[in-house]
């Protein structure tokens, strides 16, 4: 019993913590808007990819998410390029590199690239991206400034309560308990 208590009482302490760190940084002198989705307030170094990938380097052809993420049923999360999809430029853009021959080992064996997953919906937490979508909700509001990112990491705190608490509150959006936690 005391250690759950104790526990509990670190755990919410750790929250209010990241509450206060979130909310000095949206007020430590900024003349912009609130964000709906602060900042991490530490880092969150990129994971090891299979493969390179910048979405810098890619976004600056004016691609758009969609053409490269797809939200399949049942919506809740989206998905990563097939290789075919990558191979479509690849097949003769930079096709001498490293990194391209091994995109193309994945595209001949037709395997898929095991990427990891940057951003992770947490367990007991019924979440979509589907009705996110639906409400015109762009990427970059959750997922940051992705167009400038050379490499693709956890630069938002779109994952913890607050955020989305905070965010629901901005656009009016539910936020009941059971909009997130079902049973």
């Amino acid at each position: 019993m005391m250690r759950s208590a104790g526990s509990r009482t670190l755990r919410v302490a750790a929250e209010a913590l990241a509450i206060l760190l979130c909310l000095c940084g949206m007020a430590g002198g900024q003349k912009t808007a609130k964000k709906m989705v602060p900042d991490n307030p530490s880092p969150h170094p990129a994971p090891v990819q299979p493969i390179p990938y910048s979405h810098k380097q890619h976004l600056a052809f004016s691609l758009p998410c969609a053409r490269c993420h797809r939200n399949p049923e049942p919506g809740k999360l989206m998905t990563f390029p097939e290789t075919a999809t990558c191979m479509q430029c690849h097949a003769t853009v930079a096709k001498d590199k490293p990194a391209i021959e091994k995109l193309g080992t994945y595209a001949s064996s037709n395997e898929p690239i095991p990427w990891v997953r940057v951003y992770k919906v947490l367990p007991g937490i019924a979440w979509t991206h589907r009705a996110h979508l639906a409400a015109g909700v762009k990427c970059e509001t959750c997922h940051g400034a992705v167009a400038e990112m050379a490499t693709m990491s956890e630069v938002t705190s779109v994952t913890t309560m607050y955020s989305c608490l905070n965010c629901h509150e901005m656009n009016h959006a539910k936020a009941s308990c059971d909009t997130c936690h079902k049973h």
